[in-house]
């Protein structure tokens, strides 16, 4: 059976309307102060606490949720946050600033940052990449990152037809950008959305969250039967999956 489609875009429009995130007060987990971003989203039916590596607690709360319950939601998992954080510190989680001689993920392989003098410019270079800049940086980060987007709008985009064709997708559209805590969405109408960081995966990982937006096409949404087409046209995504939980967060996930 074929989804209404009145009823699609009037889901898609609820999404759409999220009241924009709010940052009202701060928590303190491990002596450091962190703000908390209270997010409320259409679709959410539970409240659910995330601590990024950026040290900002995030709650999502259903739409017509209490902001009052959230706030206590989180300073009863005041306990679970110092854990979690004690796990991002065990990472090895990528500095702001990028200088020669650091490592940074590149094609799912960490590759070391070099620098040298080419006549009257700096030549950066990290794996097979090189780009020259007129003046050397103290923080190559903003450069480095740069650099992989723009590398990134082309691969991302022909693997993804590729991969369209190979699995009878159709895709109108595939844009990728600068998203800073999904790898990637699918709209009703057939646009792929990838986050550019997907270039510092490996490949069959890559690949992987691809394919899922790719599934969406077929199922707007995350049930048993939207997990049975991945599973169809990506058999070992678990392992995807578990790199994913285990790594994210050496491209700043």
């Amino acid at each position: 059976m074929r989804p209404n489609v009145k009823n699609l875009r009037k889901f898609f429009r609820l999404i759409s309307s999220n009241e924009p995130a709010t940052q009202a007060e701060t928590i303190e987990i491990d002596s450091h102060r962190m703000p908390i971003v209270f997010r409320r989203h259409a679709r959410a039916r539970n409240y659910v606490l995330r601590l990024h590596w950026n040290k900002t607690v995030v709650v999502t709360m259903p739409k017509s949720g209490s902001k009052k319950f959230a706030e206590h939601f989180v300073n009863s998992r005041k306990a679970w946050l110092e854990r979690q954080w004690k796990v991002l510190e065990s990472r090895n989680i990528p500095p702001h600033v990028l200088k020669p001689g650091m490592e940074v993920l590149f094609r799912g392989r960490p590759v070391t940052l070099d620098v040298s003098k080419q006549g009257a410019e700096w030549q950066v270079s990290f794996g097979s990449q090189a780009f020259s800049l007129p003046v050397l940086q103290q923080n190559l980060r903003p450069f480095i990152e740069a650099h992989m987007y723009e590398l990134a709008q082309q691969e991302l985009v022909q693997r993804t037809e590729i991969l369209a064709r190979e699995h009878g997708a159709r895709v109108t559209r595939v844009v990728v950008r600068n998203q800073k805590s999904r790898w990637g969405s699918c709209s009703y109408n057939g646009t792929i959305s990838l986050n550019w960081r997907l270039i510092q995966l490996p490949a069959p990982v890559r690949d992987y969250i691809i394919v899922h937006e790719l599934m969406h096409l077929r199922e707007l949404n995350h049930s048993q039967r939207f997990w049975n087409h991945v599973e169809r046209a990506c058999p070992h995504y678990q392992g995807a999956e578990d790199w994913l939980k285990q790594n994210s967060a050496l491209v700043g996930f």
